[in-house]
């Protein structure tokens, strides 16, 4: 509506056992909250009958604007933005976020899709809300495409700007008590700084920032995170970073500064494992002070042959280890990311892999490994490979709601193989614990049961054997007795709205 001061945004289910504010929300709503539009979130993991609740706030609205990565959150962008397309064909909306920014061209040839915002979208919104409020065209906006006539038209692309000349994130937009409700903690994304200076082969970031790092000074996230767990008594912070420790002096004096702030909130960082094997046990032991539990880092395999395929020759095992011996030493959880299928891994690879993350969790008890499939990401080195290694990229935005890296088959990976590494990932699961972000609603003796599993589950995979799995039947029966909170979509470790995998 033009003249409306007031812009809707639609925040699609990404996983509600793991529900937080959307981070890139909050950083958009920012500006066009300080420049007086009146910013309506709606989140469907949080809001029953969300389709009928975005149908009723568009009426007066000026636009929706959608925020989403690539996967399952496109099915219900499609399906809200073609409701709102059913009631108004001249309503603008608006999709941003990852998907967009990596993908712009076929996203704004969906017939439901006026424009799209590409790369850091909190000045470029704030434009396109003032250029639609006064009924002018979004020519000359910088980051945005749109359609003349129905042809897609681009603006050149703005600028990466600094985090330390963006506001900070409005969150006092989010409702932490219905998070709190579905999750069972008080918790929230933050971001500290952008972008990685490695370029691996599957990762998205070198599109969207160019491998330019920047962060905000030590200080300023010290006051920022204080303040945001005291103000929303929030419980634990994920800093989002691409890559935490890039800049050590930084992470150290963060550290220091939670200390003599006297915080009390933890917090969860990623980081590379070569970056993160610098860290003393000193070192470490102030970060654990400063509340620091918990580093998650890209492991990905234990093959030399495909971390030079995935141009990961930077990592070092013997520093993995010193690093996992460290970090528990310190009272910090040690987590690392597993990627299975990458192009070019074979059986012999996979257990170089497996018999890794048995030696590392049995030597270190309390370190915890998440495992993938692999899924070549839009944007990613990799996917410039993908025709010749058979893989079908979706011709359209709708055709990218499947795809999926639990469900994704792979032309070198289907049938009875990509059963049975599904079968030995449950079985990964079950052998070591892992902590989730949600609260479990544990019941004693069904935990007891589980760990009795661990142990049949580890000779499975000592010994590479997996017929018969009748103990997953055994497990899933227990896990009635010990449950979280039931995920819309099984988005586990695709990461909080910032990229695919762990560094």
């Amino acid at each position: 509506m033009k003249g409306s001061k007031k812009i809707v945004f639609f925040f699609p289910a990404f996983a509600s056992t793991e529900a937080t504010a959307p981070l890139s929300l909050l950083a958009v709503a920012t500006p066009l909250v300080r420049s007086g539009y009146q910013v309506v979130i709606i989140d469907s993991t949080i809001t029953p009958n969300f389709k009928q609740r975005v149908l009723e706030e568009v009426k007066d609205a000026l636009c929706l604007g959608v925020s989403l990565v690539t996967g399952p959150m496109i099915r219900e962008t499609v399906e809200i933005s073609r409701a709102v397309k059913a009631w108004n064909k001249d309503f603008p909306v608006i999709l941003g976020g990852w998907h967009p920014s990596l993908l712009p061209l076929q996203t704004l040839e969906a017939d439901f899709v006026d424009a799209v915002v590409r790369g850091q979208g909190e000045n470029t919104m704030l434009e396109v809300a003032q250029h639609l409020e006064d009924g002018a065209s979004l020519e000359g906006v910088a980051g945005v495409g749109f359609k003349r006539d129905r042809k897609p038209i681009f603006n050149p692309e703005r600028p990466l700007q600094p985090l330390v000349e963006l506001p900070s994130k409005a969150y006092h937009l989010a409702d932490f008590d219905a998070y709190e409700r579905i999750c069972g903690r008080r918790w929230a994304m933050y971001i500290s700084s952008l972008a990685c200076p490695f370029n691996c082969s599957y990762c998205t970031n070198a599109a969207v920032y160019g491998r330019q790092w920047n962060g905000l000074p030590a200080g300023q996230v010290v006051e920022e995170t204080f303040d945001l767990s005291s103000r929303y008594r929030l419980e634990m912070l994920w800093i989002v970073d691409d890559n935490f420790l890039v800049d050590l002096d930084r992470a150290l004096n963060i550290a220091e500064g939670l200390v003599r702030a006297g915080s009390r909130f933890q917090w969860s960082v990623q980081a590379t494992t070569n970056l993160t094997a610098r860290l003393s046990e000193d070192e470490l032991r102030l970060l654990r002070r400063a509340g620091l539990h918990q580093i998650c880092q890209g492991v990905d395999s234990a093959s030399p042959k495909i971390l030079k395929l995935m141009n990961k020759t930077f990592q070092d095992f013997d520093s993995i280890y010193q690093s996992a011996e460290r970090c528990l030493r310190a009272g910090i959880r040690p987590s690392f990311n597993i990627i299975f299928a990458y192009p070019g891994e074979g059986n012999a690879e996979r257990r170089q892999t497996i018999e890794f993350i048995m030696d590392v969790c049995r030597r270190f008890p309390g370190a915890e490994f998440w495992t993938n499939i692999f899924t070549p990401y839009p944007g990613s080195p990799i996917m410039h490979h993908a025709q010749e290694n058979g893989i079908e990229v979706p011709d359209s935005l709708e055709g990218w709601a499947d795809y999926f890296p639990r469900y994704t088959v792979l032309p070198w990976l289907k049938g009875k193989a990509h059963q049975r590494v599904q079968v030995m990932r449950d079985y990964l699961r079950m052998a070591f614990d892992r902590v989730p972000i949600a609260k479990l609603d544990s019941n004693n003796v069904a935990r007891i049961l589980q760990r009795g599993l661990s142990y049949p589950a580890r000779w499975r995979l000592d010994h590479d054997f997996y017929a018969m799995p009748f103990e997953l039947g055994l497990n899933r029966k227990l896990k009635r007795y010990v449950s979280v909170s039931k995920p819309k979509v099984d988005a586990k470790q695709l990461e909080p709205a910032v990229g695919a995998n762990c560094p």
